[in-house]
């Protein structure tokens, strides 16, 4: 669909949302829920925010990576902000940093792509890994085991002047899709263990309702939820 971060593998798209659709975020977030409930266990879950903030259509990963650290997410580490980009100089040793901190993770890249003028807008979560600087003949990694693209602008001639040439408001919007996409995976994650934690206690309490009892699960397990953040670190800076 995209040129610029297109993988050398063929990957499937599990779900595509337009960035002005109000529901976008909610669709987004129920497939990405769903296929990481069915595919993450015990690993880390990382997210990869590439690109840089010195190309307009290039910045949505850095953005991304900046709106996802205000979220305080609990269920993800993030690598990529507009202070520490994760772009084509530092991708490798990123990727060995998080190899060596976070074996064996579950690795989600964002990152932007020109594609169909039809298609500009729209944001899509793909299987497998994407391989950055694809349309610029960069040769770069693949990253991820999934990875969120968002189509930016229009993919043809120079490629490199039509993402400088990329409207803010767009990656801007698309970037508050996809931080909010996280967000909303990041609280039903964080219920489900909640949930399962609560059956296993079996605390005997009574509750008037679903919300009560949710309450009551997220005060008790507050002191394990803090130990268990200050244990994690929920990004890695590296100064480039």
């Amino acid at each position: 669909m995209g040129k610029k971060a297109v993988s050398r593998e063929t990957y499937r798209t599990h779900c595509h949302v337009s960035m002005n659709e109000p529901e976008s975020a909610g669709e987004l977030a129920k497939c990405l829920t769903s296929h990481l409930r069915e595919r993450v266990t015990d690993e880390d879950i990382i997210v990869v925010c590439i690109g840089t903030d010195r190309s307009t259509g290039d910045s949505l990963g850095p953005l991304t990576g900046s709106k996802l650290l205000e979220k305080r997410l609990e269920n993800f580490y993030v690598y990529g902000t507009l202070q520490y980009p994760v772009h084509a100089v530092n991708l490798e040793e990123t990727l060995s940093l998080i190899e060596a901190d976070h074996p064996h993770a579950f690795v989600i890249a964002v990152d932007a792509c020109l594609g169909y003028l039809q298609n500009v807008g729209k944001v899509t979560l793909n299987e497998g890994g994407v391989t950055p600087g694809a349309a610029m003949k960069k040769k770069l990694p693949i990253v991820g085991d999934m990875h969120i693209n968002g189509i930016v602008n229009v993919s043809g001639m120079m490629e490199y002047f039509v993402l400088q040439n990329t409207r803010l408001y767009t990656i801007n919007t698309m970037a508050s899709l996809i931080a909010d996409t996280f967000l909303l995976v990041d609280q039903s994650l964080s219920k489900q263990d909640i949930l399962r934690r609560g059956k296993a206690a079996a605390l005997p309490v009574t509750f008037h309702n679903d919300d009560d009892h949710i309450r009551f699960l997220r005060e008790a397990s507050s002191a394990e939820q803090a130990d268990n953040k200050h244990k994690k670190s929920h990004h890695r800076y590296r100064r480039k």
